[in-house]
């Protein structure tokens, strides 16, 4: 795919064709491949979309099937320090939470990268719920919602904050754009989770297109949630979190300790992961 500089490559494929550098066999290969796909689409019958159904795309019944997606994607990592009570589902009828964190109410950083754009954006890019959003509408009516994007570790403890929840992760990307040799969360993130953890019982909900390290923080906080890009529907997490439904996902890759230990897989003779191919806890 080469959605920018197209016509540079145009001019560098005939070239390479003209000197022979791509043999024509090489040209028909792909264009045949192409070609049957489309054929077997019925493309040249019908080359134009069915726009019947239109009205449907971001209708409540699709809405309601990605929440649900969401509500079943999520994976619990950590609930409660040994000796201790867990901390989740979350108290409903608590009288004072805080929500921190930059991705708690943020449908761009939510829904990651190809959305609306190739690289997606933070901020209001498209119609939805955050998470932030979906844990208002669970909590009781006399239940006080403070959000704090970046709240320092005296405002969390000195609130009387009953826990606090910590949205944190990666901003949008889509594809290379996303490399990164070292795979942490990123700074402001680490800050937030320091700040209110260190201060109140706390559970991080981690919004990322794949494993990071987190094992330096596991200790400080007492629930951890792996929610991947859940997209639109903020209310799938809080749904969850909440009790309203159980935690059901299953890491579908190792999650590493350090980004030194990668690669790294099932049946490797040093295979020493943080959670194992498969993990996931539940109520």
């Amino acid at each position: 795919m080469v959605p920018f500089n197209y016509t540079i490559f145009q001019e560098s494929v005939l070239s390479l064709v003209q000197s022979k550098s791509i043999p024509m066999k090489r040209i028909n290969d792909a264009v045949r491949r192409i070609l049957r796909v489309k054929f077997t689409l019925g493309l040249f019958e019908h080359p134009y979309a069915d726009r019947s159904l239109t009205s449907m795309v971001g209708s409540q019944a699709h809405r309601d099937l990605a929440r649900e997606a969401v509500r079943k994607s999520l994976v619990l990592l950590k609930n409660g320090n040994p000796g201790s009570t867990p901390l989740l589902p979350l108290d409903r009828k608590a009288s004072k939470i805080l929500v921190a964190g930059s991705h708690a109410n943020d449908i761009g950083n939510q829904c990651g990268g190809w959305t609306i754009t190739w690289q997606g954006s933070s901020g209001n890019t498209t119609k939805g719920t955050t998470i932030l959003e979906g844990i208002e509408s669970a909590v009781s009516s006399e239940t006080e919602v403070v959000f704090k994007e970046s709240p320092d570790a005296s405002f969390a403890k000195n609130k009387g904050f009953a826990y606090a929840v910590v949205v944190v992760g990666e901003q949008p990307y889509a594809e290379y754009v996303g490399d990164n040799f070292n795979l942490t969360i990123p700074k402001e993130g680490i800050e937030t989770i320091n700040n209110v953890c260190s201060a109140v019982k706390c559970v991080v909900v981690l919004i990322s297109g794949r494993p990071l390290v987190i094992e330096p923080y596991l200790p400080m906080v007492e629930a951890f949630v792996a929610a991947w890009l859940p997209g639109t529907e903020g209310q799938g997490v809080s749904d969850v979190l909440f009790g309203d439904y159980p935690f059901q996902g299953k890491l579908s890759r190792t999650w590493f300790k350090t980004v030194n230990q990668l690669p790294m897989n099932v049946g490797d003779k040093h295979y020493d992961p943080l959670f194992d191919y498969g993990f996931g806890l539940h109520y």
